[in-house]
C-alpha cells in the first residue's frame, strides 16, 4: 500500500472526539464509534438537563451511557491500518520488532521481554504476564526514583561529613598555632637552656602542621571520589529515566542492583595515629621537668580547657542516689527516693547525668570521689541519647566514655573493660572533654598522672555522666 492511501485509511478510523486512532472502539446507539476512554470522559460532563441521556458527538442522538459495545472489527481493522503504517515508512528503526518487523507495544514481565503483537501471540509467551510499554515502565521509573532519592541523601551526608571535618581541621590547624605561639612565648623566658627543646618542639609542631594538611588533602580526595561516584550514578540513573521506556527497560534490573547495592565509604579526616601524636606533644617537654612543669599545667589546663560549672540533674537520678540540695554532690543509699518515674531518668544503672549538656569547645571539671569497702563511682560523658531504661553498656559503641574506679583498682570501659596500671589509686579525677577533636582525657586531678584517654567523634550534645555504688559510697563536683 502507498503512504497516501495508508494515511487515507487511517483518517477513516479516528475518533471524532480526540481526533486520533481509535483505542479500544466501542459503538453506541446510533452506529457511531469512539474511543472507551474518550466516550467515558464525554459521559462524565454534566449536560444542561442532569436528567437527561447523552447525546453523540456527533449526530446528538441520545445514548444510554452503559450501552457501550466493543467494536472488535474495528478493533482488528485499527490494529491492520497501523501496521500498514509502519510497513509504508522508511522503517520502524529501533522500535520495530527485529523478527516480524511490527511494532513493539508490549513487555513480557516473566522473560523481560519486549514484544510485538506477533510475539504476544506467540505460544512461548501466551501464558507471561504481559504489560504496554509504558505500563511496565512505571513500577521502574518508581524504583529510581527511590534510588536517585537514597543517592542524593547519601551525596548529602558526604557533603556533610566533609564540612563537619573541614571545620575540625580548622580546628586542629588553629590549636596548632597557639600551640606554637605559646611555645614561642614560654621559651624565650627560659633562655638559652630551653633553646634546643624550643627548636625540638617547633619542628615537630611543623611536622604536625605539614601532616594535618596533608591528611585533609587526602580526605578531600577521598571525599571527591565519593561525590564523584554518586553524582555519576545520579546522572546515570537521570540519563536512563528520560529514555523512553524500551531503552529504559534495557538492562534496568542490573542498573538499578549497582545503585541499591553501592556502598558509601564514610571517611574520617583526622586518623586515630594523628590524634595519638598531637595528644602525646606535650609529652615532648617531659625532659624539662621541673623547669617545665607550671608551663605544663597551663598548657594542659589554663589554656586548653575551660573550667566547667556543671550540676547534677534530679530529672535522671536514680532513685537510689540522693543528691545534695546544691546539686553538687551525690551519695548512694539502699533507699529508694520517691521519684517520679520520667523518660530521661536511669530506672536500672544507678547513674545520674549533668543538668547541662556541652556541644563544642574545651572543658574540664573534677570529681571527687569517697568510696565505701566494695563501692565503685563511675566518670565520664555520655551521648545525649544514651539508653535510659533498661540495662545500660558502658562502652563507646553505646555513647559511653568513661572509667570507672572501684575498691583498689580502675578500669577504662572501652570495647572490652581494661584494667588500668596506675602509680595511686585516684581520689580525684580531672574529666578534661576536647568537644571538636573527639578527646575525652581522665588524670589524677592530684598528682597529674595521666589515667586514659578515649578517642571519638562527637556530631551530637554530650553530657557529663556520674555512676555509683556501694553503701557510703559518694562524689562531689568542684571546677
Amino acid at each position: 500500500a502507498s503512504a497516501a492511501s495508508v494515511t487515507s485509511l487511517a483518517d477513516e478510523v479516528n475518533c471524532p472526539i480526540c481526533q486520533g486512532t481509535l483505542r479500544e472502539p466501542v459503538t453506541i446507539d446510533c452506529g457511531h464509534n469512539f474511543c472507551r476512554g474518550c466516550l467515558t470522559r464525554y459521559c462524565e460532563i454534566p449536560g444542561p438537563d442532569l436528567e437527561e441521556s447523552p447525546t453523540c458527538p456527533l449526530c446528538k442522538e441520545p445514548f444510554r451511557p452503559g450501552s457501550f459495545r466493543p467494536n472488535w472489527q474495528l478493533a482488528n481493522v485499527v490494529e491492520n491500518i497501523e501496521r500498514l503504517q509502519l510497513v509504508s515508512t522508511l522503517g520502524l528503526g529501533e522500535d520495530a520488532c527485529q523478527e516480524h518487523g511490527e511494532k513493539i507495544y508490549f513487555f513480557c514481565e516473566d522473560d523481560e521481554m519486549q514484544l510485538c503483537v506477533v510475539c504476544r501471540e506467540a505460544g512461548e509467551h501466551a501464558t507471561h504476564t504481559m504489560r504496554f510499554l509504558e505500563d511496565a515502565a512505571a513500577p521502574y521509573r518508581e524504583q529510581i526514583h527511590k534510588c536517585l532519592k537514597c543517592l542524593r541523601k547519601e551525596r548529602e551526608e558526604i557533603q556533610e561529613i566533609q564540612s563537619r571535618e573541614n571545620k575540625r581541621m580548622q580546628v586542629l590547624l588553629t590549636q596548632v598555632s597557639t600551640k606554637r605561639q605559646q611555645v614561642i612565648s614560654e621559651f624565650a623566658h627560659l633562655r638559652k637552656f630551653l633553646e634546643e627543646q624550643q627548636s625540638l618542639l617547633l619542628a615537630q609542631l611543623e611536622s604536625l602542621d605539614g601532616d594535618i594538611l596533608k591528611q585533609q588533602d587526602e580526605f578531600d580526595f577521598l571525599v571527591a571520589g565519593e561525590i564523584c561516584r554518586f553524582s555519576t550514578l545520579i546522572e546515570e540513573l537521570e540519563e536512563k529515566n528520560e529514555r523512553p521506556a524500551r531503552e529504559l527497560l534495557t538492562d534496568i534490573r542490573s542498573t538499578l542492583i549497582r545503585c541499591e547495592t553501592r556502598k558509601c565509604r564514610k571517611p574520617v579526616a583526622v586518623s586515630p595515629e594523628l590524634g595519638q601524636r598531637i595528644r602525646d606533644f606535650p609529652q615532648q617537654a617531659l625532659p624539662l621537668q621541673r623547669e617545665m612543669k607550671m608551663f605544663l599545667e597551663k598548657l594542659h589546663f589554663e589554656l586548653d580547657y575551660e573550667p566547667a560549672h556543671i550540676s547534677l540533674d534530679p530529672q535522671t537520678s536514680h532513685p537510689k542516689l540522693l543528691l545534695s540540695e546544691d546539686r553538687q554532690r551525690a551519695q548512694f543509699s539502699y533507699k529508694w527516693q520517691n521519684s517520679p518515674d520520667n523518660p530521661q531518668r536511669f530506672d536500672r544503672a544507678t547513674c545520674v547525668l549533668a543538668h547541662t549538656g556541652i556541644t563544642g569547645g574545651r572543658h574540664t571539671w573534677v570529681v571527687s570521689i569517697d568510696l565505701a569497702h566494695g563501692g565503685s563511682c563511675t566518670v565520664g560523658v555520655v551521648s545525649e541519647d544514651v539508653q535510659r531504661k533498661g540495662e545500660l553498656r558502658l562502652r563507646p559503641e553505646e555513647g559511653v566514655w568513661a572509667v570507672r574506679l572501684a575498691w583498689g583498682f580502675v578500669s577504662a570501659l572501652g570495647s572490652f573493660p581494661t584494667r588500668l596500671t596506675l602509680k595511686e589509686q585516684p581520689r580525684q579525677v580531672r574529666v578534661s572533654l576536647d568537644y571538636e577533636v573527639g578527646w575525652v582525657t581522665f588524670t589524677n586531678a592530684a598528682t597529674r598522672e595521666p589515667i586514659y584517654t578515649f578517642t571519638a567523634s562527637f556530631t551530637r550534645k554530650v553530657i557529663p555522666f556520674f555512676g555509683l555504688w556501694g553503701r557510703g559510697s559518694s562524689f562531689s563536683l568542684s571546677s
